[in-house]
């Protein structure tokens, strides 16, 4: 018998700038006598930012109804409430548009923009955008880019449809082809398929490879020209772990130009300082279309500034 999964209740607020309102469940038990203690202990802004919002009505529950400072705690119920968010530096890179129509939205996301809100990084994500500027506020990712690669992501326009397009990614049905630059080392053999087992560890930045247990990473490598000192490389990710073509290259002797974390963490930069972008780019993804059936192949329309201007990309 096929276990559903408890539907998310629909959200009693609208978007804002092209992001959810954060919905929080109250414990089945506990000891708190009303709604508010409980916002109080559990959330990290403290009850200097919880009593205006409460006095503000802008916390509701899952009616609309708002929230008041000495309502009696609801065991189980969910309230809803928009963060105020912090400034954020903008990305000044254009997300384009490769591919859309009824069900999926293929995008060309820049460096530096992340694909989805987390952490410091809210307004100024793919998905923020595309909602905003496409008129879309249901679109959500199929998979993500790390903040740093640039590249082709899928974004499903109808939520019935995610899991769909989700399930391509998981089962590894979508062919995908990534593009790097780093200096050229004739000792390495390539082509190669570099496996290995890779762990990435919460609040550590920089995943790492491990010598036990069975290879749960496999990436193919390939030159694809020389110039000057520089390689282009063709990559092939056969697995989807966290920085796994990073790491890889790194292992190969080979780390990609502009790569902050390996072979080793550099000091952090100001976050409006975009010179030096790592030279990774999502280029290719091909699929069929599990709603459609049609065959489909897209490709970025980005260059690496390492590879089409050296001198002026190592001169920032």
């Amino acid at each position: 018998m096929t276990r559903r999964r408890p539907r998310t209740p629909t959200a009693p607020l609208p978007q804002r700038d092209g992001i959810d309102p954060v919905r929080v469940r109250l414990p089945v038990e506990g000891p708190w006598p009303t709604v508010r203690d409980h916002l109080v202990e559990r959330l990290a802004a403290g009850a200097e930012v919880i009593d205006p919002m409460l006095a503000a009505g802008r916390i509701v529950r899952t009616d609309g109804t708002p929230v008041h400072p000495g309502d009696p705690y609801e065991p189980g119920a969910h309230v809803w409430f928009h963060r105020d968010l912090r400034p954020e530096h903008p990305v000044p890179f254009p997300v384009e548009i490769v591919h859309r129509d009824e069900h999926v939205v293929i995008a060309d996301k820049p460096h530096f923009l992340a694909t989805t809100p987390r952490g410091s990084h809210v307004r100024e994500t793919a998905l923020a955008r595309l909602r905003r500027d496409l008129g879309l506020p249901q679109l959500g990712p199929a998979h993500r880019l790390d903040r740093l690669t640039a590249g082709l992501v899928l974004f499903v326009v109808r939520p019935e449809e995610r899991g769909r397009y989700q399930t391509l990614f998981r089962d590894r049905l979508v062919r995908k082809e990534y593009e790097a630059v780093a200096v050229h080392d004739p000792a390495v053999e390539l082509p190669v398929t570099v496996r290995s087992r890779i762990v990435k560890e919460r609040g550590v930045l920089a995943a790492r490879e491990v010598p036990d247990g069975e290879p749960n990473a496999e990436s193919g490598v390939r030159l694809d020209g020389l110039r000057g000192p520089l390689g282009r490389y063709r990559l092939t990710p056969h697995t989807g772990r966290t920085h796994q073509l990073r790491v890889h290259m790194n292992r190969l002797g080979l780390p990609i130009l502009g790569d902050p974390l390996y072979p080793e963490v550099a000091p952090p930069t100001a976050p409006d300082d975009f010179r030096r972008p790592l030279q990774l780019l999502a280029r290719t993804l091909e699929f069929r279309d599990p709603v459609t059936g049609r065959e489909h192949r897209f490709e970025s329309g980005r260059e690496l500034a390492a590879w089409t201007s050296y001198a002026s990309w190592a001169a920032d």
